[in-house]
């Protein structure tokens, strides 16, 4: 809520400008609807001429920190330092209600060198400024935007744009079993990676820990969806230095913005990629042109790997299977026989193999076997169900058929056996 002391008339407002130039080298107002305006890069000549701030600081475009669209936003007072050529400058803005209508209150003050610091200290701090806003929204490791530059100057923003959520697959598994700096040079890569092939409009930005915001503004459909598919390509085929047993991939989702902002474009963005990670190594753009979308569907059925579904209530155990198994086939996992259950549900016959702890928690795995043969899933039936224990194999294999598995792995599973079960059940099905 506005405090009452920010709402004035247009002749309060001039008053108050008049004594504020006693104290401040510039003082103007902006028409808070005009700066709306040029911030969604609205062709309107009015906002352009109104909000042209940026001409004063010699540049050709709006400050990617501009703290009057900041005020304007958050209803209140913002400063930053500036500097032009050799000089710096204090820059105030003032969210205040003018008749009504919504208007930042800019003041520019040059501070004087003398008064600052001497002039060593002033030249070093004019080299500071010059990279300062670049500094303070850019990622320290990679050098993708960073989540405040979303926070602060992105979601608000409106027009057409295509929008995409970039996640690395298996990111957790990389640092578990390769170390942190494993993971780093990982999500290093994929920036370098996506650099090739965008625009110096588009923003790359660091949206969450192995998570990326893409925004490229007035982009096509068809090249939209195109250029995912390259990004996602080249990553897959690019090797983590120092790291060549990591297989680098990323699940995409992707969605055409029109009149909506930014943050709600990522909302629907994010559905698409959970979508997405059910295959891996996949994009999916929401509404995509039907030929794109058959062409990507042949292109993605040629190279689908088989996805397999891991139960066992042992994490170690899950890692160290996905580990093994995840350059053939595509991994999904679960904790205990309700999550496989759930799982199942979810992911329906994209699922080609269940490798099924016996010994577990909530559910164990004959339970989950007899419902899994009761999932209403044409296929429920046909999926194979590959039982894994360290108890009695004999005790245990009579079980398993009797609750409707396949084949029996006794723990410690041996890799040899492991591959043959899965040769036998995926690469030569009965």
């Amino acid at each position: 809520m506005t405090d009452k002391k920010d709402c004035m008339t247009m002749e309060q407002a001039e008053q108050k400008m008049e004594c504020l130039r006693e104290v401040f080298s510039i003082v103007r107002l902006v028409d808070g609807e005009m700066l709306e305006k040029r911030a969604e890069h609205s062709p309107d000549a009015d906002a352009m001429e109104m909000c042209q701030c940026y001409s004063f600081w010699n540049k050709a475009k709006p400050c990617e920190n501009c703290i009057s669209m900041k005020s304007l936003r958050e209803k209140k007072q913002a400063a930053k330092l500036e500097f032009l050529d050799s000089d710096i400058f204090q820059v105030f803005s003032r969210y205040v209600e003018i008749d009504g209508k919504p208007y930042v209150m800019e003041m520019l003050k040059k501070l004087d060198e003398d008064t600052l610091i001497d002039a060593v200290g002033y030249g070093k701090m004019v080299q500071k400024l010059s990279v300062y806003n670049d500094k303070l929204y850019r990622d320290a490791l990679t050098g993708a935007y960073n989540r405040r530059y979303y926070e602060d100057e992105i979601k608000h923003v409106k027009g057409k744009a295509g929008v995409a959520i970039l996640d690395v697959d298996d990111f957790k598994l990389y640092n578990d079993m390769h170390g942190h700096h494993a993971g780093d040079m990982a999500l290093i890569t994929v920036v370098e990676v996506i650099r090739q092939y965008i625009r110096k409009t588009d923003k790359l930005i660091r949206y969450g820990g192995d998570e990326f915001l893409l925004i490229l503004p007035e982009i096509d459909n068809e090249n939209f969806v195109q250029k995912l598919n390259k990004i996602k390509k080249k990553i897959a085929e690019t090797s983590v230095p120092g790291y060549n047993r990591i297989k680098l991939s990323v699940s995409i989702g992707g969605v055409s913005a029109t009149e909506e902002t930014v943050e709600e474009a990522v909302q629907r963005a994010d559905k698409q990629m959970y979508l997405a990670k059910m295959y891996k190594d996949t994009a999916m753009v929401e509404e995509m042109d039907q030929k794109i979308a058959e062409e990507d569907h042949v292109e993605h059925t040629d190279i689908l790997r088989p996805l397999i579904l891991i139960v066992d209530d042992s994490k170690i155990n899950r890692e160290l299977l996905v580990e093994i198994l995840q350059d053939k086939y595509q991994i999904i996992e679960a904790e205990n026989g309700n999550e496989c259950v759930e799982k199942l549900e979810k992911y329906g016959n994209d699922i080609a193999l269940i490798l099924l702890d016996i010994v577990m928690p909530k559910m164990d795995g004959f339970e989950a076997a007899r419902q899994i043969r009761r999932v209403p899933h044409k296929d429920a039936q046909m999926i194979p169900i590959i039982a894994m224990s360290a108890k009695d194999a004999r005790e245990d294999m009579d079980a398993c058929k009797e609750a409707g598995m396949n084949d029996y792995l006794a723990k410690p599973v041996e890799l040899q056996r492991l591959y043959q079960v899965l040769a036998e059940y995926l690469e030569n099905p009965m």
